[in-house]
């Protein structure tokens, strides 16, 4: 079934309140995603790439025309503990959140919370040097 016939299908807002038990190809992996194993009601996103598809405005609205790739880009913790990923749609830009599900491949979600201290926007051989002009001497003491 298509996005267009699915969006007519269910009235505005279905699935803000309804579990969403679809099953789906991924866009970017072409790996078919299940919503078991998800841990919510509400699978969003591929649990292999963490990909998903602009699809909402506010969530489970399916009201944003855009449908481009949402790539994972940055992992933050919610108030919680709760981790949720990043998305950047690859067509319009918009940014949105999602929280992380139950079967999300661990090694992506960490490369991906790992990549800022992997590409720092400094060279880590001049951290010594920064640290002192900081005022410290740049060294740990037992």
């Amino acid at each position: 079934m298509n996005r267009e016939n699915k969006r007519k299908q269910y009235e505005k807002g279905y699935y803000k309140h309804h579990p969403c038990s679809d099953s789906f190809v991924c866009k970017q992996c072409g790996r078919l995603v299940v919503s078991a194993g998800a841990g919510s009601d509400h699978r969003n996103h591929c649990p292999n790439c963490l990909t998903s598809l602009h699809l909402d405005i506010e969530p489970g609205d399916r009201a944003a025309d855009c449908g481009g790739l949402m790539e994972p880009i940055a992992v933050w913790i919610r108030g919680r503990g709760e981790w949720a990923v990043i998305h950047r749609c690859r067509r319009c830009g918009q940014l949105h959140s999602n929280r992380v599900a139950a079967d999300d491949n661990p090694m992506k979600l960490m490369s991906i919370a790992m990549k800022p201290l992997c590409l720092p926007p400094f060279p880590l051989e001049r951290i010594e040097e920064m640290t002192a002009l900081m005022a410290g001497d740049g060294t740990l003491k037992p």
